[in-house]
């Protein structure tokens, strides 16, 4: 997730998610309302999850 804007990492981080593993367990809705996550980071973080064989809940 390093990849990630300061805002987006922020909100993640700010959100008790640290891991992959912790971010597949959201939905991508619930992570695009964290305040300072913006819709261009989505595709880095399923890109992310699929690389480690993870995806956003549904």
């Amino acid at each position: 997730m390093t990849r990630l804007a300061a805002p987006a990492r922020r909100a993640l981080e700010g959100a008790g998610i640290t891991t992959l593993a912790q971010l597949a367990e959201w939905r991508e809705a619930d992570v695009l309302a964290l305040h300072g996550m913006g819709p261009g980071s989505l595709p880095k973080l399923r890109h992310a999850l699929a690389a480690v064989g993870l995806a956003f809940r549904t």
